[in-house]
């Protein structure tokens, strides 16, 4: 079974029988657990490099609140 939890201001992080593929459905990593980038400024797109931690990314909504 593949599982898939949000990190409060960090990655995505994907465990399972999994496999990442490029929009031409070609294999880029196989693997059993991944770490996937949220905030947009890793240098390894699509994983994580830690870069959210440096650039102060934040899950919150913008203002705060919930969006529905």
């Amino acid at each position: 079974m593949a599982s898939i939890t949000l990190n409060k201001n960090g990655p995505y992080h994907v465990k399972g029988d999994i496999e990442i593929t490029d929009a031409e459905g070609n294999v880029i990593e196989a693997g059993p657990e991944f770490w996937l980038c949220r905030c947009g400024h890793s240098a390894t797109k699509p994983f994580c490099d830690g870069t959210h931690k440096k650039v102060g990314f934040s899950d919150e909504p913008a203002g705060g609140a919930e969006s529905t």
